[in-house]
């Protein structure tokens, strides 16, 4: 090289058009204007509800264009009840890009990067989300893991059979906070025994019960808060609702017992004044089963929690399976390339679980890993995804084997709420 020569100066990486970071406290007004213009509000004191109070901004991650935030996500530390544990889970949230913005590839770059972050940091096995879009989701690995049955019913043509049994407490309508320390108990008590269900700390209490604005309930009342307590006081179940017109709005009912959970509908159907009753149930939800008519009960049903695994070894270990399984799965998980491979999925269906990496060994079934995100929580079944082709049975009898001891107890049902987040 000649005095006059020059090395080759190293290609550099073209920078980011938009560049994503977690957001600072300090932005949170023009985050939040944000996600209100991408959603048709116009941001104000109260637009987002109380997002305000309950997001994370380290765990909020924005697209910058230039000095203005043009898109963002946003997580929430859960703990989700799935089959037979309790399991952390990245509760997904606030998903937007401005309308200037689209098909930048914004929404694409935020999705694996949240993906990614959660695996380098080893931190929630599996993401969740309610999709206010069902066609987005699933070119991200998200699976519809739980669906919910949206019921109009005719209030005047129900009653319960003539031989349930109501027990013998009572039920009290209370003050907010008398009724919250009881309310506190029986959902923790609840949640741990119902799949789909997520815990609720303090913040998420205070914005569950601070979401009744008048700004927000469109000319219905306030929430009712109806406790239902035992002849020694213990409280064992809960409604809260609201009315407009001739409409009650049931936006949340917790039993303990069977009891408690026929008295709490026999007053939820006895309100005076109202001709109909809206809800949000379970698919399989028993009510019908108490009903001498169920016919009044008219339900859509519609997707409800999709689950995305972030570690599918750390997703399917931390699960209960309902019988004794030894299946090779050969997953595909074009946006998550660490999932990509053939995994042994051994369990003895009581406690032992263990799910680790194998080469060389044929596979007893291909499928890639929103399949496995919509039979995580034991609802949607393999045998059923089978059929529609999209999981291959390599091994003659493994979807009937896997779709047993991926099955729950019960349909999972998320209560999302009316308060933010959506999570």
């Amino acid at each position: 090289m000649t005095t006059t020569e020059r090395p080759h100066a190293s290609p550099r990486s073209p920078r980011p058009r938009h560049p994503l970071r977690t957001i600072e406290a300090h932005e949170f007004d023009a985050w939040a204007t944000m996600v209100t213009t991408t959603y048709g509000q116009d941001w104000r004191d109260g637009a987002l509800r109380n997002a305000a109070h309950t997001f994370e901004p380290e765990r909020t991650l924005a697209a910058y264009d230039g000095p203005d935030i043009v898109g963002g996500v946003s997580v929430y530390g859960r703990t989700l009840t799935v089959p037979g544990a309790l399991v952390p889970v990245a509760g997904i949230t606030l998903v937007a890009v401005l309308p200037t913005h689209r098909r930048r590839g914004i929404l694409t770059s935020m999705m694996r990067r949240q993906l990614t972050d959660l695996h380098a940091s080893q931190g929630e096995p599996i993401a969740a989300l309610n999709a206010a879009e069902a066609t987005i989701y699933g070119r991200y690995g998200y699976g519809v893991a739980s669906h919910l049955a949206a019921v109009d019913a005719d209030k005047r043509a129900m009653r319960l059979r003539p031989d349930t049994d109501l027990g013998s407490g009572s039920i009290r309508l209370l003050a907010p906070a008398a009724a919250r320390p009881l309310f506190e108990k029986v959902y923790d008590q609840a949640r741990r025994q119902t799949v789909g269900w997520v815990d609720r700390t303090e913040k998420y209490w205070n914005a569950r019960l601070r979401d009744d604005v008048e700004l927000f309930r469109d000319g219905a009342t306030a929430l009712r808060f109806a406790v239902h307590t035992e002849p020694d006081g213990a409280a064992t179940g809960y409604a809260l609702y609201r009315s407009r017109g001739d409409t009650v709005r049931l936006t949340e009912l917790a039993a303990l017992t069977t009891t408690s959970y026929a008295a709490l509908w026999n007053f939820v159907i006895n309100l005076d004044a109202h001709s109909r009753l809206t809800y949000d149930a379970a698919v399989d939800e028993p009510l019908g089963h108490l009903l001498v008519d169920p016919r009044p009960t008219q339900a859509t049903v519609v997707d409800n929690l999709w689950v995305r695994l972030v570690d599918v070894d750390r997703a399917l270990t931390a699960r209960r399976y309902a019988t004794a399984l030894d299946v090779v799965l050969d997953v595909e998980d074009d946006v998550c390339p660490w999932n990509a491979g053939r995994y042994r999925l051994s369990t003895d269906g009581v406690e032992s679980v263990t799910c680790e990496r194998v080469r060389g060994v044929r596979p007893d079934l291909r499928l890639s890993v929103a399949e496995l995100g919509s039979v995580y929580l034991g609802g949607p079944t393999l045998a059923s995804l089978a059929a529609a082709g999209r999981v291959e049975e390599l091994r003659p009898g493994a979807v009937a084997a896997a779709s047993v001891a991926f099955r729950g107890r019960r349909e999972p049902f998320h209560v999302s709420g009316a308060a933010f987040p959506a999570f």
